[in-house]
């Protein structure tokens, strides 16, 4: 895991200088060394996390053995050791990176298809002056570049784009963004919030020479979803426990100490007694948890661990060790987040990494087996007679308690083109569409940055297949896999995602919804997978998420956000919201609305990030 940023430019745009300051300002994503390349076209930088062959041979820029290709790469290709068999070469090293850039030399960007893993790297060919791109299925590793339609430069973060000195000194906010991210929370790719610069789509290819910029799929979630669905449970079952299986075979090879999140939750609690099943030794988990006991899941963890004898270690924290993050989240994920789960994943990120250099994650099983209450929601809205009497039955909601409130908005939507983002929107306590019309002066009211429609499927999705598809092509690509990526890689930790396995997400998509919800029972699948490795008594509970107890620290110890950020001074100034609706929403928080704490968390991020790149 690493590091990269580079630049390719015919009329000298790019110094010397600059690469080096964007390399320099990646060094949390690797801390063991540093390379660069430079010829009069193309410049590369990197930052190297040793974990697989820890020597010098595998630093980089890394060039092929023919001398023609020169690469910087962030990732894991877990299947290089196959992958090197059939390229039948002798290896100089022991490294994925070496046979990565070989796999290139000999079947050009058709390589990409061999890969199992998580990557973004590029490599420029020599001798025809032209640069590849390359950024994996899910989009787990991150690729931003800035294109003005002659010079070209990527990153994995933001930060290192904006330290090259031609990029800062033009940079501008894209505000026709601020809708979406008061909408969803994030901003979705291909953009970010500055003009010009952008994330490269995942599972693309991108290349550029003399000629131009072009874009090409190589790999979607649409291609991934086949005319019939597995219906049958036992061969369901067995087929994934073949595939979780193999996937965490795969993201345990390691030349460095390893670790598993585990929250005690489903979807990890299953990572990890098939690692312990694998692993050769005692398996490292870590799990973090809060005092105040409403938001505490550390003895769920604990329990767990202790079924299954892992070498655990569980970290208790409060807002005390909140408010350093919270200064520091805007450095961290460069662009407005607002994610407050981002907290504590720095926090146990942070601590893990005083025990191991690589961990395992849970990420991706809500998505794949209908986890969310968003599935039951798509499912209930698109009932006809549901459908007719919404609004109706959303008023007379928005008249009763605050948790009743909160679901007459979910009810609460006029087109139904956007129903899967409205249902995401309210799931998530963000701005509604008719809440933004208020909310925002009329300059900055802009069409949301999210598709959503599937159309030449090769069958018809279910309202809740629906939902789930637009947070794997969102959500979690923008959203949680910013969050994981950021936090762990600010402490140079990596983290691996056996669920996002491109076999697991084919499997997942074309598995029945009834084996994914059976009998109200959400995630059916995986956690009868899950019972037959640990007792179904240790997770007879409400799913609670990885939450922190943000709308409580919002009314006390964190209350200095809301008179910093949501002042009258700072709203008028940045000039996007309408202060007395703010306003109110505060009051109304205050009041004992606690649902509005997201939205009062957007601004405040806005205003923070609006304030401060002024």
């Amino acid at each position: 895991m690493c590091g990269i940023c580079g630049y390719y430019s015919t009329n000298n745009c790019f110094s010397h200088d600059d690469l080096i300051k964007a390399t320099q300002s990646l060094a949390h994503r690797g801390p063991d060394a540093e390379g660069i390349f430079q010829d009069k076209i193309v410049g590369f930088g990197h930052r190297r996390l040793s974990i697989i062959d820890l020597s010098s041979a595998a630093n980089q820029p890394m060039h092929s053995h023919c001398g023609r290709y020169v690469m910087v790469y962030n990732g894991e290709v877990y299947n290089f050791k196959e992958i090197a068999k059939e390229l039948n070469i002798t290896q100089k090293t022991s490294s994925d990176t070496e046979i990565i850039l070989e796999a290139f030399a000999k079947w050009g960007t058709g390589c990409v298809h061999h890969f199992n893993g998580m990557f973004a790297f590029a490599i420029y060919d020599k001798q025809k002056k032209k640069l590849f791109l390359f950024r994996d299925r899910m989009g787990i590793k991150p690729l931003y570049y800035f294109y003005d339609g002659k010079n070209f430069a990527f990153a994995s973060e933001l930060k290192a784009l904006t330290k090259i000195s031609s990029i800062h000194s033009n940079l501008s906010i894209n505000k026709t963004l601020i809708s979406t991210f008061l909408y969803i929370g994030y901003i979705p790719e291909p953009y970010s919030i500055y003009n010009n610069i952008y994330k490269l789509p995942a599972g693309t290819i991108l290349a550029i020479d003399t000629s131009g910029l072009n874009i090409s799929p190589y790999w979607t979630l649409k291609e991934q979803i086949e005319e019939n669905v597995i219906e049958n449970f036992a061969a369901a079952k067995e087929k994934f426990k073949e595939l979780i299986t193999s996937s965490v075979q795969y993201r345990l090879i390691s030349d460095v100490p390893y670790g598993i999140f585990l929250s005690g939750g489903v979807d990890s609690s299953l990572i990890t007694a098939v690692a312990r099943q694998l692993a050769p030794k005692n398996v490292k988990t870590f799990s973090i948890g809060f005092k105040e006991e409403k938001y505490n899941e550390a003895p769920h963890a604990r329990a767990v661990a202790e079924y299954l004898k892992t070498d655990h270690h569980e970290f208790i924290v409060s807002h005390r060790d909140a408010i350093p993050i919270i200064e520091e989240l805007l450095s961290i994920y460069d662009e407005p987040y607002a994610d407050s789960s981002s907290i504590p994943t720095l926090l146990i990120s942070k601590l893990a990494r005083q025990h191991v250099k690589m961990v395992l994650s849970g990420d991706g099983g809500d998505e794949l087996f209908f986890g969310y209450g968003s599935y039951k929601w798509a499912e209930r809205l698109s009932n006809p007679t549901i459908h007719f009497f919404r609004k109706p039955i959303s008023f007379v909601l928005s008249h009763l308690s605050a948790r009743e409130k909160r679901a007459g908005n979910v009810f609460s939507y006029s087109k139904d083109e956007r129903i899967k983002s409205h249902i995401f929107s309210q799931e998530q306590y963000c701005f509604s569409e008719t809440e933004l019309t208020s909310l925002l002066h009329d300059s900055c009211n802009f069409p949301f940055a999210v598709e959503e429609k599937y159309e030449s499927l090769p069958r018809k999705l279910s309202p809740a297949e629906e939902q789930a598809f637009f947070d794997l092509h969102y959500y979690l690509r923008d959203e949680l896999l910013v969050k994981v990526d950021r936090a762990t890689m600010h402490f140079g930790l990596e983290d691996r995602l056996p669920y996002l396995d491109y076999r697991i997400i084919k499997f997942a998509l074309n598995l029945s919804p009834n084996l994914k919800i059976k009998n109200g029972i959400q995630k059916f699948l995986l956690k009868e997978t899950l019972y037959d490795y640990i007792p179904k008594k240790y997770f007879d509970r409400p799913k609670w998420g990885f939450a922190i107890p943000i709308r409580i620290w919002l009314r006390n110890e964190l209350k200095y956000l809301l008179e910093e950020y949501l002042s009258e001074k700072v709203i008028r100034e940045a000039g996007i919201v309408k202060f007395e609706v703010v306003k109110k929403i505060k009051k109304e928080f205050i009041n004992g609305n606690d649902f509005l704490f997201q939205r009062l968390w957007l601004l405040i991020v806005l205003h923070k990030f609006l304030k401060e790149k002024k």
